[in-house]
């Protein structure tokens, strides 16, 4: 995992699996959120196994996916729905890390 800090709470990386979930949690992470919808490219593991592991682990996990390309205002206020529950360090996931930065930059401009 390639974990880019975005700020003091926020970080983003690429695609996890159900097996980076418990390193993550080592890591001091207290929320997941997953901006990559399922289905983008047949090796991705669906959010559901992902969330499941979570559960399992104590880690609270977030469901905003962004289609590659189509950021809408809807992903934008979901997105900041989803930061404004989540507490402690949050790590963002999609394919590269990219979608999850522009999104969080974004939500930080509208908050101002």
């Amino acid at each position: 995992m390639d974990i880019r800090q975005i700020d003091e709470g926020f970080a983003v990386t690429g695609q996890i699996s159900p097996d980076d979930v418990r390193d993550i949690v080592a890591a001091g992470y207290q929320a997941l959120i997953c901006n990559r919808p399922d289905g983008e490219s047949p090796d991705q593991p669906e959010f559901a196994e992902i969330a499941q592991v979570a559960e399992k682990a104590g880690i609270p996990i977030y469901y905003v996916p962004v289609v590659s390309g189509q950021l809408t205002q809807d992903d934008v206020d979901a997105m900041a729905q989803a930061l404004e529950a989540a507490e402690g360090p949050v790590l963002a996931y999609c394919r590269s890390g990219a979608r999850s930065t522009n999104i969080y930059g974004i939500v930080q401009q509208q908050k101002g």
